[in-house]
C-alpha cells in the first residue's frame, strides 16, 4: 500500500483546508508514520546491544525531519559537507555522525574532522593517505564485485564505483592501523530499494565472514558492521512489503552465532533513508490544465523538478485525487509539469478518476529523493515543504524557493583574471 492508511485518515479529511492555506505544489510529511517506522526499525533488532540506525540525511535533508531522527536516538548518514552541517545542527557530533562519501575532497576530509569529527567510513585504499589525521575508529566500504549481484538502482557490484575489493581490505586495514587507527568497522551498500529480506541477511552474513577472515589474519577486532540502507518500500499498491520483523530475526540470529563462535559480537548498523520517510510523505499539486492531442495529458502546478524520480528511470508514484475514486468513472491520462522536457511525467498512461482544472492530486511516496533531488531547469523553483504534526497541526518546514533565491548567485564581487598574450 503506497500511502498508509493511517496517513490518508488523517491528510485527506484537511487537505482542502492545507491547501487553502497554504497554496500548491508542496510535499507534506507525516510525523506520527516516521516516528512509527522508527520504532518498528528498532524493535526489529531489540536483541542486538548497540544496534544502531543512522538516517541517510541525502534522502529527506531537513532540520525538522532530521530532530525526529535524534529524538528516536537515530545517527546520521552524510556524504556531504552540507549533510554533515545538517547532521551536527541536528545534535549529531562523533559517533552520532558516519560519514561516508566518495571521491573525497581534502576539504571533505577537513570537514568531517571538526566538531568532534565523525565515524569516517573510506570509499577507497587511495584516500587512506590523503586522510589530514587518521582517527582511532576507521571503517571501509567493501565492493564485493562479481560475487554480489546489485539491482537496476545501484547496479551490479563490479559496475559500480563505491568500495574496496575483497583483494584490498587486509592491506587498507593494515595500512590504517600502521597510522593509528585503533578501532574498526566495515561497511557495505549493494542495493536500493530491496524488498527481498534475504538479501540483507545475506549481506551481513557476508561481512560477519569478512571480519572474521580479517580479524584472524591481522589479529583485530571489528566495533561494528553497517549493512548500509537500501530497505525497499512498495510504490505500487500491488507490491510486496519488507518483512522486517524476518529480517531482523535473522540477522540477529547471525550475529549471536558469530558471537558464540568468535568469542565476540560486533555491533550492527543500518542507514536507511527511503526505508524510514518515503511512504511518509506526499506531493501535493493542482490540476490546471487539459490537453487531448493523440493523447490525454492532466498538466498539474509541480513539475520534474519537484519528483524527478519518474523522468529520472522511469519510477512508479501512486497517485490518488481526494474525494473522487475510479467506480466514479475513469480516464487514461499522462500526468505533466511544465518543463521542457518530454519526460517530465508523473505518470503515464495512467487510469484515474476523471479530473477536473482545480482538482487536488496527490503523488505518493515522495518523502524520500523528492525535495532532495530536486533542481532548478527552465527556472523551475523548489516547492515548499510541511509536517503533519503529531498533534494534528500542519507546520511550514521549509519554504517555496523564490526568484530572489534563484538569482542569488548573480550577484557577486566581480572577479577578473587577465591573461597576458606570449
Amino acid at each position: 500500500m503506497p500511502m498508509s492508511a493511517s496517513f490518508e485518515s488523517r491528510l485527506y479529511p484537511v487537505i482542502q483546508d492545507i491547501v487553502h492555506h497554504f497554496g500548491t505544489p508542496f510535499h507534506i510529511y507525516d510525523e506520527a508514520g516516521i516516528r512509527d517506522t522508527g520504532r518498528a526499525l528498532k524493535q526489529a533488532f531489540s536483541r542486538l546491544d548497540g544496534y544502531r540506525e543512522f538516517f541517510a540525511v541525502k534522502a529527506l535533508p531537513n532540520p525538522a525531519i532530521l530532530e525526529i531522527m535524534k529524538d528516536l536516538g537515530f545517527g546520521f548518514d552524510c556524504s556531504s559537507i552540507p549533510e554533515l552541517v545538517l547532521g551536527r545542527r541536528a545534535g549529531g557530533h562523533g559517533m552520532d555522525i558516519m560519514f561516508t562519501s566518495n571521491n573525497t575532497s581534502e576539504e571533505e576530509f577537513l570537514s568531517a574532522s571538526r566538531d568532534g569529527g565523525c565515524i569516517l567510513n573510506l570509499d577507497d585504499i587511495s584516500l587512506i593517505p590523503k586522510v589530514p589525521e587518521m582517527p582511532e575508529l576507521i571503517c571501509f566500504r567493501y565492493n564485493p564485485g562479481s560475487s554480489r549481484t546489485g539491482n537496476s538502482i545501484i547496479g551490479n557490484p563490479e559496475e559500480a564505483k563505491y568500495g574496496i575489493t575483497d583483494e584490498q581490505l587486509p592491506a587498507a586495514y593494515r595500512k590504517a592501523r600502521e597510522l593509528g587507527a585503533l578501532r574498526f568497522g566495515l561497511h557495505t551498500m549493494l542495493v536500493s530499494n530491496e524488498i527481498n529480506h534475504t538479501y540483507m541477511v545475506q549481506t551481513a552474513e557476508m561481512l560477519l565472514l569478512l571480519i572474521e577472515r580479517i580479524g584472524e589474519q591481522l589479529d583485530i577486532r571489528f566495533d561494528f558492521i553497517n549493512i548500509g540502507g537500501g530497505f525497499g518500500i512498495p510504490y505500487r499498491p500491488e507490491d510486496k512489503t519488507l518483512d522486517l520483523e524476518a529480517m531482523g530475526a535473522e540477522i540477529t540470529n547471525l550475529l549471536l552465532s558469530f558471537e558464540k563462535r568468535i568469542g565476540y559480537k560486533p555491533s550492527l548498523y543500518t542507514e536507511s533513508g527511503r526505508y524510514m520517510t518515503g511512504p511518509h510523505g506526499v506531493l501535493v499539486t493542482r490540476a490546471i490544465n487539459h490537453k487531448d492531442i493523440y493523447r490525454k495529458y492532466i498538466g498539474v502546478d509541480a513539475c520534474m523538478s519537484a519528483l524527478m524520480r519518474p523522468g529520472m528511470y522511469g519510477a512508479y508514484h501512486h497517485i490518488t485525487v481526494p474525494g473522487k475514486d475510479i467506480s466514479q468513472g475513469s480516464t487514461i491520462v499522462d500526468i505533466v509539469g511544465s518543463l521542457c522536457e518530454n519526460n517530465d511525467k508523473f505518470a503515464i498512461q495512467r487510469n484515474l478518476p476523471r479530473i477536473e482544472d482545480g482538482d487536488i492530486l496527490c503523488i505518493h511516496d515522495t518523502g524520500a529523493h523528492g525535495h532532495a533531488m530536486g533542481f532548478n531547469y527552465n527556472g523551475r523553483l523548489r516547492p515548499q515543504e510541511l509536517i503533519l504534526k503529531t498533534d494534528g497541526s500542519v507546520e511550514l518546514i521549509r519554504r517555496a524557493e523564490t526568484l530572489d533565491d534563484h538569482f542569488a548567485t548573480l550577484s557577486f564581487e566581480q572577479k577578473k583574471l587577465s591573461l597576458s598574450k606570449t
